[in-house]
């Protein structure tokens, strides 16, 4: 046993087989405009800054695009994984080593624009009717934490929530970022001032990378250094820019 296992670490000096690159997966979830599936191609915000950091570090990891809460299991029980994009919180930083922030957001409720009670304070948000989220999350554990118990958690995709809106099945939304909010309403055709944001920040936070414990620091440090390589250069700011396009452009 460990003759083969000497063996094998031989051949791989010899052929200069990369093992890093064997051993490391990156995992991410469908979450526009910062990860997502289009035509087939794995793209958005978050994925451009992690392939950029790869191109200057010479890692070249397979990207696996994951279900939302298959993805953060791997991040948990898989050996040597990153994970992109992830709100770094308390209760999430002792798991994880990190680097970023590669963008910062907010989180607000939407309704549309001619809804005949318009909510504009947080005690009317505690007590509206109904509040339809995503089935599991981030969000709605925050939102649970804080009081809200009007919520319906039975979207399991972004999309679902923009279709209950305007088809009237439910009368508020919350589950993405401005720019998410953007970046589906292009994807559904939704006409400019056909929504509108109430004026409630529930949550602000910084998207980070997030990288099992296992990771080696060489790695962790590697990326850090690569991040601000872009953040001083130009190209962090650029590639966010082209994703943070207002609603109705």
């Amino acid at each position: 046993m460990k003759h083969s296992t000497l063996t094998a670490a031989l051949l791989c000096l010899l052929l200069g087989t990369p093992v890093r690159a064997e051993q490391y997966q990156v995992v991410t979830e469908e979450w526009a405009p910062y990860n997502y599936q289009e035509k087939n191609q794995l793209t958005g915000m978050a994925t451009e800054i992690v392939r950029a950091i790869m191109a200057r570090t010479g890692d070249d990891f397979e990207v696996v695009l994951l279900p939302s809460m298959r993805s953060a299991r791997a991040l948990k029980t898989r050996p040597k994984t990153i994970m992109y994009s992830l709100f770094r919180t308390a209760e999430r930083e002792p798991l994880y080593k990190w680097v970023g922030p590669i963008v910062e957001e907010s989180i607000h409720p939407y309704q549309l624009a001619n809804a005949q009670q318009p909510v504009n304070s947080l005690e009317q948000l505690l007590h509206a009717p109904k509040i339809t989220t995503r089935h599991a999350g981030l969000i709605p554990e925050t939102l649970q934490s804080r009081g809200f118990n009007n919520l319906e958690k039975t979207a399991t995709e972004s999309l679902q929530l923009y279709r209950m809106l305007l088809a009237g099945r439910t009368d508020i939304i919350i589950g993405d970022t401005d720019a998410g909010v953007a970046y589906y309403s292009r994807q559904l055709n939704i006409a400019p001032g056909t929504l509108r944001q109430i004026p409630i920040e529930l949550y602000r936070s910084s998207l980070y990378i997030a990288f099992s414990r296992d990771c080696d620091d060489e790695l962790v440090a590697s990326w850090a250094h690569a991040l601000e390589q872009l953040r001083h250069s130009g190209e962090l700011e650029r590639i966010q820019d082209r994703y943070n396009q207002p609603i109705g452009q």
